[in-house]
């Protein structure tokens, strides 16, 4: 079974791959637009402010539902990033909307840093502070920065970072702590590692704040944070990835491992992402390496593709596989089988970047213009997550769209 399937993937493989690099590029410019024109939509709460917390998968929003940190940085990351590649001036207008809404209702100004949520008013819900969160409102405010000038978003994002440092970071061990209330005291984290009591440290916190705090090198060149940068990839490298090509993702405080898990999703985000890091830096040393790693990550998290479909499914843990085909592992390997095929020259990690975007668009692109959230293990379509929630914005997707367009010519 194993060999018919392979065989009839690779006759997949065949008719993908006729496909040129123009048209790729054609298409991913066309969904870049449609994914965009969908949030522009869809995703603006024009009675109470800034976007809905919640909108299901007939375009529906919840009036009532909470508004997420997540989603709503990951929405001021989106769009100014759009800004910068095509400086329309509808994303400059949402840009905008997203900043003002963060910086007015979610920033703490009494304790600094962000609420996990506000209510559908914008007064605060969920004050705790999560490290992963706090990371992507730095990501999203270093982005906005470099459309806007605004002094306001680059001060904010080096006050996240400077309380990451003082009060989240592990002075012996190296690397973040998870989750803190109001008050930056350290409390039980439920979000990331689901408060298991031996597992105080993640591989996904670490490694979205290493993206934001690259993003912020970008703006704000200070050597001090160039050294943390290099240290987190050193992270990566010794403790994170310590078998060069799959992550742990859990941790003790000593970076002692508590799992087991490969997540295939994350993997192939990684592989790419470190990558950016240690060319943002600049650094040859950490560059040479991660390109070893980008490449030895690729091939490994080929074992999460289905071979009859180019999906990627979600994990595999002790032995079983996950195969839910969320819609953010495809947007990431659709990026790291790109970058790969660009570092090689090998036309099978090509060959495996269009299967993910034809899984993408056989099974996941809605008529709507946004992707569903996935696809369970009876490959029916995950319609009751709905296309916008805390944790679903238009990130990954639109994130992976841009990245082709910047690598493919």
């Amino acid at each position: 079974m194993k060999i018919f399937n392979m065989l009839i993937f690779l006759m997949g493989v065949q008719s993908i791959s006729a496909q040129s690099h123009s048209d790729f590029r054609k298409e991913i410019k066309t969904e870049l637009n449609d994914i965009l024109s969908y949030w522009e939509k869809n995703s603006v709460d024009v009675e109470k402010g800034g976007f809905y917390g919640a909108v299901d998968a007939n375009n529906v929003p919840n009036l009532q539902a909470d508004k997420g940190l997540i989603l709503n940085s990951r929405i001021l990351w989106t769009f100014s990033a759009a800004y910068q590649m095509n400086p329309k001036p509808g994303f400059k207008i949402l840009a905008d909307r997203a900043f003002n809404y963060l910086n007015t209702y979610f920033w703490d100004a009494k304790n600094k840093g962000a609420y996990w949520s506000v209510k559908s008013d914008g007064t605060p819900s969920d004050t705790h502070k999560q490290v992963y969160a706090e990371g992507f409102m730095l990501y999203a405010f270093a982005e906005y920065y470099k459309i806007s000038k605004n002094p306001q978003a680059l001060d904010k994002a080096k006050s996240i970072y400077q309380i990451l440092q003082t009060k989240c970071k592990d002075l012996k061990n190296g690397g973040y702590y998870e989750a803190y209330n109001e008050a930056w005291t350290p409390i039980e984290d439920k979000t990331i590692t689901e408060g298991k009591a031996d597992q105080k440290k993640s591989m996904n916190t670490h490694l979205h704040l290493i993206e934001a705090f690259s993003n912020l090198y970008q703006v704000y060149p200070d050597k001090k944070l160039k050294a943390e940068i290099e240290t987190m990839l050193s992270i990566f490298h010794e403790k994170i990835i310590a078998n060069g090509k799959t992550q742990t993702l859990f941790f003790t405080d000593n970076w002692s491992p508590r799992s087991e898990a490969v997540s295939f999703g994350h993997d192939i985000e990684s592989a790419w992402l470190l990558l950016e890091t240690a060319e943002t830096i600049k650094n040859p040393i950490w560059i040479k390496k991660m390109k070893a790693l980008a490449v030895n990550m690729a091939i490994e998290a080929e074992k999460g593709i289905d071979p009859k479909d180019g999906g990627m499914w979600n994990e595999k843990n002790q032995g079983h596989v996950n195969t839910q085909k969320h819609w953010w592992p495809q947007a990431e390997a659709m990026v790291g089988y790109y970058n790969a095929y660009h570092l090689t020259g090998n036309k099978k990690f090509y060959e495996l970047s269009l299967g993910s975007w034809s899984f993408i668009k056989s099974k996941l692109k809605s008529p709507s213009g946004e992707w569903l959230w996935g696809i369970d293990e009876k490959e029916e379509p995950m319609i009751r997550n709905g296309k916008i929630g805390p944790w679903k914005g238009p990130y990954h997707n639109g994130r992976a769209c841009m990245e082709i367009l910047k690598r493919i010519r």
